[in-house]
């Protein structure tokens, strides 16, 4: 496809154009010049280099002025830490029309395929982060060197709900095997998008040769002229076309079903295209790409994907309603109040990412060793996996300490409780920690559902409490629900976010209300499942009811991981708040004084039952509902209840819903977190009377 650079500033006017130049370099051993492009946007490390139309006439253009000048190879490579990382999305996002994603995709097939099918041996010299489009750039030269330092490689398009659709998923399979390939682009992008290191990619064959980043170009130019003279030969893997392709293929599709159940499309198309690439043909698997591209673009399901992206990107680093940065005090020691499970965690944490002491403080010191001891044999295996240096965890190890005196935490700027939830015990806690600190010290709670204005309210500076909600693992789920009080002041909610960004976390302002974003919207949502359980129908049914949605776990596998006594107090919680919409079920009562986490259980075989001791506690009603009566309730009460907490000003907009649900739920991306699907479905309109988004918001325009 040729289109002109005007053309191509027609299709997409607002892209950020990554120009591609070419030099000429002289190389020992080698008669004839090495033509070097270097692809840069111009702009520092922190905006990585994509590909819109007018970068892809760009790299064509630079690719034909390197191969007229009669070079010995052709190599390309990226600006500093970075190589590229993909096609533009902005672009794919303002698609009106099917063409315009034809064009995207034959325009990227016909600039890389330059490389692939060149008469001039091609190299890519992968000097920094990698994905998406940038991997498959590489992957149609024929030879890649990557250096040492390289922060991420990854095909990460099916995370997105995408696929890779310039030629990843034809030549990656042809290049490592379909079984390594399914590994790159379905199991690491389905796990949460998941990162190659520079040593994985080399011992998968994605890349050829690793060099070290202080010297990475000269080395890789080196290797190109020990390649071009004939000294250095690189091995190539057989691939298998047979029953090891049947295997791949097989094992795709299970990874796919049980991350997506189907809810995804551009995971389904990588499928075909997976089984359409043993077939080894380039034309034709990259012409099924790009009706595949054309086709995905159209959809809502890539409209909600993207918007998910912007929102992980864009709105989370930037927190909707956060005071002004310059209000936030310095932190220099954290306390932590508990030692159990989530309080170590929270602790291993601040030390990690603060690097200032931590004390933590227990009723015995049974617990406080407990608690100390939890984080050293963390930071032990993090050296023993060679995460850190010897050094490194003998420092981190030196910054915990335990107390049974709460005065340990005279000097503390930052004092975090992670107690009991009841209300009178935070109560008394706080009043406890106020007598030993600063009166500009902060008082944070990791409460996941009471009111922090009334555990504020019997303390001198009740100005200085504020919510910071953390998710369970707390060092994986990005999510940190940061709730303003009625008394906060604008330089403590600073402070926090300031701790929640070197914490490396999303936050998002939250009122305070009860059980705050994602609590509340499960609870609700669980609710509902439970219900109809109560009125008669089977758990089979209706823990199978939400498959549709793709989300990361059953209902009552969720019941397991969150615990049923937690879930039992926080469905208490909220009935107290809002008798007419949160119900109590008895059953559940009568489960969790029964001593039971669990409805399933799992014989040798992995066959899934229910636990008979279960099936026999719970009373049954005579009103069963089908699987999609027990999806559609579900549904329209999550509809409700965001429409009354957007109503109420719990968060600013339904995007901060939808970030949290993807954040803190793990809620697909190809959902929008939730808002978008309920629109797209009807739902919103429906229970609401309007739409969540305005149309073309996380969807495709009308």
């Amino acid at each position: 496809m040729t289109i002109t650079a005007e053309e191509a500033k027609a299709i997409f006017p607002d892209e950020v154009v990554t120009h591609a130049r070419t030099r000429l370099i002289s190389v020992p051993g080698l008669d004839k010049p090495v033509a070097l492009i270097t692809i840069d946007n111009g702009l520092d490390h922190t905006r990585p280099s994509t590909f819109g139309p007018q970068s892809l006439v760009s790299l064509g253009a630079a690719f034909d002025e390197a191969h007229a000048a009669g070079p010995a190879a052709i190599a390309v490579t990226g600006k500093p830490f970075i190589f590229a990382v993909g096609a533009d999305l902005s672009a794919v996002e303002q698609a009106t029309d099917r063409s315009q994603g034809v064009t995207i995709g034959k325009l990227g097939h016909d600039v890389f395929k330059k490389f692939t099918d060149s008469d001039v041996p091609t190299f890519a010299f992968v000097n920094g982060a990698v994905m998406g489009g940038g991997l498959e750039l590489a992957l149609s030269c024929h030879y890649r060197t990557l250096a040492s330092n390289a922060a991420a490689i990854a095909l990460p398009e099916v995370f997105l709900g995408l696929f890779p659709g310039w030629g990843g998923t034809q030549l990656l399979p042809n290049l490592i095997g379909a079984n390594d390939a399914v590994t790159v682009i379905f199991e690491n992008a389905l796990n949460q998008n998941k990162m190659l290191k520079p040593k994985e990619a080399l011992a998968l064959g994605i890349a050829d040769v690793l060099f070290d980043s202080a010297d990475y170009l000269e080395q890789s130019l080196l290797w190109l002229s020990g390649v071009v003279r004939g000294e250095i030969t690189v091995p190539r893997k057989e691939i298998d076309r047979g029953a090891a392709w049947d295997a791949a293929v097989a094992r795709a599709k299970a990874i796919v079903h049980g991350k997506t159940k189907g809810a995804a499309p551009g995971a389904q198309k990588a499928l075909e295209l997976l089984e359409l690439a043993r077939e080894n043909d380039l034309e034709k698997g990259y012409a099924a790409e790009t009706e595949g591209l054309a086709d995905l673009v159209m959809s809502d399901e890539l409209r909600a994907g993207l918007y998910s992206f912007n929102l992980v990107q864009k709105r989370a680093k930037r927190p909707a309603g956060a005071p002004d940065k310059s209000l936030a005090r310095k932190v220099t020691k954290v306390g932590v109040v508990g030692a159990g499970l989530m309080a170590s965690q929270m602790a291993l944490l601040f030390i990690r990412r603060l690097h200032v002491p931590v004390v933590l403080t227990d009723i015995d010191q049974a617990r406080v060793d407990k608690g100390v001891g939890y984080v050293h044999g963390e930071i032990d295996k993090l050296a023993g996996k060679k995460r850190i240096s010897p050094d490194e965890a003998n420092r981190l190890k030196a910054l915990v300490s335990g107390s049974l005196d709460k005065a340990a935490f005279a000097d503390a700027d930052f004092v975090i409780e992670a107690v009991f939830e009841d209300l009178a015990v935070k109560q008394q806690v706080f009043a406890e920690v106020e007598e030993h600190v600063s009166a500009e010290a902060i008082l944070a709670t990791n409460t996941s559902s009471l009111s922090i204005t009334d555990m504020a309210s019997k303390l001198k500076h009740p100005e200085r409490v504020v919510g910071f909600h953390f998710f369970n693992p707390v060092a994986v789920m990005p999510l940190l629900e940061i709730v303003r009080a009625e008394q906060t002041d604008d330089a403590t909610l600073a402070t926090a976010f300031a701790v929640g960004k070197q914490l490396k976390k999303s936050s998002v302002l939250v009122k305070d209300a009860p059980a705050f974003v994602v609590n509340r919207l499960l609870t609700r949502f669980m609710g509902e499942v439970i219900k109809s359980v109560d009125e008669g129908t089977s758990f089979e049914v209706a823990d199978k009811a939400t498959e549709p949605l793709g989300l990361p776990m059953s209902p009552m596998i969720l019941l397991q991981l969150v615990g049923s006594a937690v879930a039992l107090h926080v469905s208490e919680t909220m009935h107290n708040a809002f008798p007419d919409r949160f119900s109590v079920s008895e059953n559940m009562k009568k489960f969790v004084a029964a001593g039971k986490g669990a409805v399933w259980q799992w014989d040798s075989t992995g066959a899934q039952t229910v636990d008979p001791e279960v099936q026999a506690l719970w009373e049954f009603g005579d009103s069963p509902l089908s699987g999609e009566e027990v999806k559609t309730r579900a549904l329209e009460a999550l509809a409700e209840e965001i429409r009354i907490m957007l109503d109420e000003g719990v968060v600013a907009e339904a995007q901060d819903i939808d970030l949290c649900m993807i954040l803190g739920a793990g809620w697909p991306f190809w959902l929008g977190g939730i808002t978008p699907y309920l629109d797209r479905t009807g739902i919103s309109e429906k229970v609401t009377g309007k739409r969540f988004l305005a149309p073309g918001v996380a969807s495709v325009p009308a």
